[in-house]
């Protein structure tokens, strides 16, 4: 059996191996855990050949410099690659939207630079979902999706508490976050969720969803970490310091606390965040002086030092708890610990309340899954939780604890009281939970179903492509070709008045098979790209520029190059363009199929003079308009966002796929095609070129042919090549 190279994408947060900062903040929570966790747990199996993780680099004096590190080994078959993107603060993930084009380019650099391209592609919320997407679109290789939360669901609870949709999408980027959800649906070849209850509510809604695709595999465990209570007193179990020293710090910081540390311990785990509902769990036991005298209560509300300096929400949060604590006048029985170490604390902290007989709640009302519950369990700590969502099915299945409303004081108190004051049900609970994890939610489980999913999914997409020529990878042939032959169409490729005749340039394409990459770049539109193509039945090119530098596709498919169009956005305000040009007397608005949201062009009069092309940028000038303007043969002046020509065009595939721009040879009759025929690319003027391109006679690697069309374009390439 092949041994597989897969890719994970999870582009935000705070993301390292080695002492990971579980907790910090909201973009550094149980997804971090999750990918850390996969990416040890499948580099372990015996089909992976090797396993990166990718995610952003970050150089910010406020995090560890351990971020700014491209590479962090983890094992001989295992690596999390950090990729440049939106400078190199730390930045909140609605915030690096705009960006993630940028990492795609710069993965695909780090793609050429290894020489190996994955299998698979695995992308993690939905902004990593985009960056395997796009990945998967230029390589032909599948991409599983994992969604960890979804944009509608949250957008439903922001507008029951109230917020209003437009600040909702200004804040989240929220519909920015459910369309590329859309795509995701659509485009991935399996989408990975937790539990059944995920695909039922958290997808329902969206219009691409098809259960079909739909895998659950629910999470697994750090067996490592995560182990039942009693094991520490087995004779031949031996505490490394670091336990010992974690387990003393844990102890002594709950305790600090309390006035009695030996009744039972009543816990709970998760983010200052308002869904995982501890304010509740403190009603329960602030109104029920019962469970006071029975036990104490801990809330771990994440990682604080000062409150005051905390994001609004959780500083919200966490002063309400505090005021809670006031309220019922808890001191002595609440301890609301201010850190903890994800990695050897947590377990420690579950493993203290079980040996203290106490109990966990999760009282997150429809959680997706419920991570801290499997954990819980596996320690031996019976669990209570909402009735709903993936922690119904967690307890169905391992039968260790208790379901119940957990938005009401009373019904958390009741199933506590239940547990704890009865010493039977509390050793079954504990016993059934221990077993449960270890069949059901164990990353050896979970990575043997992945790889079913994996190895079906790249046996179908092998077929696929087996099937016909047009699942070739072009990103393959970009990354490796020797030659970006990039030629102008008409007038230059083709000709309305001339005879065309294909057949030396088709027998050298052949030729040289994935050696060449083939691209035309073109004023005409992707409409009339199309027609031309169809027309004059031309090679299939591998690159398609269109719009006289404004679009940038992908083979005769017209596969989006969409870091292109984010690109060239930079600075264009196509309206205030159009209405400025409006009170310019010699210029005439071309046809609607002309005219795109990145290009505006138009007729200019007979007598448009220069004088008249130096208005035009003085009114430009004026109304702070920065454009490219190209006048081609004096009768068509077209209006390009400012990084938009196909010279930029080159240097922006250039830079992308990480070739020299001395590979490109390049080949025009007309204005508009000066700056991609100067600079460092080897450039060739056909016979028949207009007046405006002489001035490029005599210029460095401008090779002027003697033959028209594309006669003259071999007549070039051989000059080129041969010399």
């Amino acid at each position: 059996m092949s041994k597989y190279y897969i890719q994970l994408f999870s582009p935000h947060g705070l993301v390292r191996y080695h002492n990971p900062e579980i907790g910090r903040d909201s973009d550094t929570g149980g997804q971090v855990k999750y990918v850390l966790e996969l990416i040890e747990a499948l580099s372990s199996h015996e089909d992976i050949r090797k396993v990166d993780l990718f995610t952003r680099r970050i150089s910010d004096r406020r995090v560890s410099p351990s971020y700014a590190e491209n590479i962090e080994t983890i094992s001989e078959s295992a690596r999390i690659v950090r990729i440049k993107c939106g400078g190199q603060s730390y930045k909140k993930k609605e915030s690096l939207w705009n960006y993630l084009d940028e990492f795609v380019d710069n993965t695909i650099r780090f793609i050429k630079e290894e020489d190996d391209i994955p299998d698979l592609f695995h992308g993690h919320y939905a902004d990593g979902n985009y960056i395997a997407r796009l990945l998967s679109k230029f390589y032909r290789v599948p991409f599983l999706a994992t969604g960890h939360s979804l944009g509608m669901s949250k957008q439903r609870m922001l507008l029951e508490e109230g917020m209003k949709l437009q600040k909702i999408n200004s804040a989240f980027k929220m519909d920015k976050r459910i369309q590329e959800e859309e795509l995701t649906l659509k485009n991935a070849h399996s989408v990975i969720t937790s539990t059944n209850f995920e695909i039922l509510s958290q997808y329902k809604g969206y219009k691409e969803l098809d259960k079909d695709k739909m895998v659950v595999i629910p999470p697994g465990i750090n067996d490592r970490l995560f182990y039942p209570y009693y094991r520490q007193q087995m004779p031949s179990f031996e505490l490394s310091i670091e336990q010992e020293q974690a387990l003393h710090a844990i102890t002594s910081e709950i305790e600090r606390f309390l006035f009695d540390p030996n009744k039972p311990l009543i816990l709970s785990i998760g983010r200052p965040d308002k869904r995982k509902n501890f304010e509740t769990i403190i009603e329960a036991y602030g109104r029920d002086k019962e469970l006071q005298t029975m036990a104490n209560l801990a809330i771990f509300a994440g990682v604080r030092k000062d409150i005051g300096k905390m994001p609004e929400d959780e500083q919200t949060i966490l002063t309400n708890l505090l005021l809670l604590m006031d309220k019922y006048d808890l001191y002595g029985k609440l301890a609301i610990p201010k850190k903890n170490d994800p990695n050897l604390e947590i377990p420690e902290i579950y493993r203290l309340a079980a040996r203290k007989k106490g109990v966990f709640i999760n009282a997150t009302p429809g959680e997706n899954f419920g991570l801290t519950l499997v954990e819980a369990a596996a320690c031996g700590l019976p669990v209570i939780a909402s009735p709903t969502g993936g922690p119904k099915e967690i307890l169905e299945t391992c039968e260790n604890g208790i379901l119940t409303d957990v938005t009401k004081p009373r019904s958390i108190a009741k199933a506590v009281k239940d547990i704890i004051a009865d010493s039977t049900k509390w050793d079954q609970y504990s016993n059934k939970g221990i077993q449960g994890v270890s069949a059901h939610y164990s990353w050896s489980a979970h990575v043997e179903k992945y790889m079913d999913v994996v190895s079906n999914t790249i046996d179908h997409n092998k077929l696929s492509k087996g099937k016909s020529a047009v699942h070739k990878s072009i990103g393959n042939k970009l990354t490796h070709a020797r030659y970006f032959l990039v030629t102008d169409l008409d007038g230059t490729l083709i000709s309305e008045t001339m005879p065309n005749d294909f057949t030396e340039l088709e027998a050298w394409l052949d030729e040289c098979g994935d050696d060449v990459v083939f691209g035309i770049a073109t004023g005409r539109n992707q409409d009339l790209t199309r027609q031309a193509m169809n027309e004059f039945n031309f090679p299939d090119p591998d690159l398609v520029i269109c719009s006289a530098g404004s679009e940038l596709f992908y083979t005769k498919d017209f596969v989006p190059d969409d870091g292109w169009m984010h690109h060239i956005s930079y600075r264009w305000n196509r309206e205030k363009l159009e209405r400025v040009m409006g009170a310019s007397p010699k210029l005439k608005m071309q046809e609607k199929d002309a005219q795109w949201e990145f290009k505006l062009s138009y007729y200019v009069q007979e007598d448009f003079s220069q004088d008249d092309l130096a208005n035009i940028y003085h009114l430009l000038d004026q109304n702070n308009l920065k454009v490219n303007v190209l006048l081609t043969d004096n009768l068509y002046l077209d209006f390009l966002p400012y990084r938009a020509s196909k010279g930029n065009a080159l240097k922006y595939l250039s830079y992308k796929w990480n070739v020299s721009l001395h590979q490109f040879i390049t080949s025009g009759n007309g204005g508009n095609d000066k700056d991609m025929i100067l600079g460092k690319t080897k450039g060739i003027v056909v016979a028949n070129h207009s007046p405006e391109m002489e001035e490029l006679r005599n210029k460095k690697d401008v090779y002027f042919a003697k033959q028209p069309l594309v006669s003259g374009i071999m007549e070039g390439i051989r000059h080129h090549i041969e010399k």
